[in-house]
């Protein structure tokens, strides 16, 4: 029910999009969020969006060069990633918090109840 893409290798400094394709139109109520996940490392935040794209949240370490954003018409989220880094080399994951209409987003992967299969993205130095 959820598919990233958009994933690629690309050289510090740079930028990618990604994107999560949802069905159903259910997932329009549902906060939205990406992970990541890098070799040996556990599941993190990275960002996150509530029901309506009116209220985000981001991790620290990506704050002024991630936006999370969602086209509810489309049934899409996109995560734009500027200023690449090393350390944002994992593989990235989108999330569904299937609580309807709710606008408190939560950090932890265990709240969140959908994933999608993920998408590599490796930055160079």
């Amino acid at each position: 029910q959820l598919q990233a893409s958009g994933g690629g290798l690309v050289q510090a400094g740079g930028s990618l999009r990604l994107s999560c394709a949802t069905s159903g139109r259910t997932f329009s109520s549902y906060i939205m969020g990406w992970f990541r996940q890098a070799p040996g490392k556990e599941r993190e935040f990275v960002a996150g969006i509530n029901w309506s794209g009116g209220i985000t949240a981001y991790a620290d370490s990506v704050k002024g060069r991630f936006t999370i954003s969602r086209d509810n018409v489309k049934n899409m989220v996109y995560l734009q990633m500027n200023s690449l880094k090393p350390e944002d080399t994992a593989v990235y994951y989108c999330a569904a918090d299937k609580s309807p209409f709710r606008n408190s987003i939560v950090v932890l992967t265990s709240q969140y109840d959908y994933w999608g299969q993920g998408t590599q993205v490796t930055v160079s130095s």
